[in-house]
């Protein structure tokens, strides 16, 4: 770090999720500055320079990892290139925020951990939804014991018409690892094992399907469509989960379905002594007292921060006291772990046991 104890910050992709970690961390300015940028389509990446004030343009994904001007790496690019920047940039003694999924596929999850292992630097997994306000309420109220022990849950996350960039990397298996189940399903994923206490999951039952996105329906706002390209990946998933501790979780999420939905994610966490249920801003805590059943709304503060900026604040503490991230790199291993399994489980028709060797 320079002598302004500032963590010097660099930005790998320059498209969607890089604006919003560079929109975030600039308003950290007291802890952290920016101070380079790259993209694979570097007139991106000047013109986001330019908008946020960073000071330099690294030529290519390499050049900035290794620039001294920075500490800490952000990566926001495409699945299949996020073991090898985030290896490089640990083997390089930079701490590492890395968008979700950790990996394409738990082999390369794998191999982001045992360099995070390797090293003395932060790994952190981008997953926002943890710090949402009303999930930090409801784990508020877990960790207190008013749920008790959670037995069972259920989580997920329909879209009726919402596939992404039609035949660009988001549809293409080879570069992302999958549909909605390894784009919106992890974060469901993520969030619930987290709420239930993170239990260690065994094994899977489960089923995908591609009813829409080969016939070039259900296509949604997000991304440009390249028609010329193609979509071999789900466009939905469900899936049970079987915990070590005997409880079990229900995943189902769709980027393309018809149904009746208003396209929130959801958690539902059944304990033995409450309930608790998340879906997009509303909450509930949910138990029976004096015989009759009785509900608690949960409700977003006003002028809350926001997810993401608590995020950010989270990596940056992290960095200064050396401590490990609640989104680290074994729980990003996990979801990749579970991810591959249901994946699995479609292709044999039956049950997969997890295999914990790392």
């Amino acid at each position: 770090m320079e002598n302004n104890n500032k963590i010097r910050i660099g930005i790998i992709g320059a498209g969607n999720i890089g604006s919003v970690h560079a929109t975030e961390f600039s308003k950290l300015i007291d802890e952290c500055e920016i101070t380079t940028i790259t993209d694979a389509y570097l007139p991106l990446a000047e013109a986001k320079a330019k908008e946020f004030g960073i000071p330099s343009i690294a030529s290519n994904p390499e050049a900035l990892i290794n620039s001294p001007e920075v500490d800490a790496v952000i990566i926001g690019v495409p699945n299949q290139f996020h073991a090898p920047l985030a290896i490089h940039a640990l083997e390089a003694g930079k701490h590492v925020l890395l968008e979700k999924p950790m990996g394409i596929n738990s082999d390369t999850a794998k191999q982001i951990l045992r360099a995070s292992q390797a090293s003395d630097r932060v790994v952190m997994i981008g997953h926002q939804m943890r710090w949402e306000s009303i999930p930090m309420q409801i784990k508020e109220q877990i960790d207190r014991g008013e749920l008790g022990r959670i037995y069972t849950a259920k989580t997920g996350w329909f879209r009726r018409k919402g596939i992404p960039g039609w035949g660009t990397w988001f549809t293409q298996m080879g570069q992302s690892g999958g549909g909605p189940l390894i784009d919106i399903g992890v974060h469901m994923l993520d969030l619930a094992l987290y709420l239930m206490g993170n239990p260690k999951p065994v094994s899977v039952y489960g089923a995908t399907y591609s009813e829409f996105g080969p016939r070039k329906i259900g296509i949604g706002t997000w991304g440009k469509p390249n028609w010329n390209g193609t979509y071999d990946v789900e466009d939905l998933a469900t899936a049970l989960i079987k915990m070590e501790d005997g409880s079990t979780l229900s995943l189902e999420v769709s980027w393309a379905v018809h149904m009746d939905t208003d396209n929130s994610p959801f958690v539902h966490l059944m304990g033995t002594e409450g309930g608790a249920s998340y879906s997009g801003s509303s909450g509930k805590l949910l138990t029976e007292k004096f015989d009759r059943a009785t509900e608690t709304e949960l409700f977003k503060p006003e002028n809350d921060e926001g997810e993401r900026n608590r995020l950010s604040r989270h990596f940056l503490q992290c960095i200064r006291e050396g401590k490990q991230p609640i989104t680290s790199a074994l729980t990003g291993f996990t979801n990749n772990l579970v991810l591959d399994a249901i994946y699995e489980s479609s292709r044999t028709g039956n049950e997969v046991k997890l295999d914990w060797n790392f």
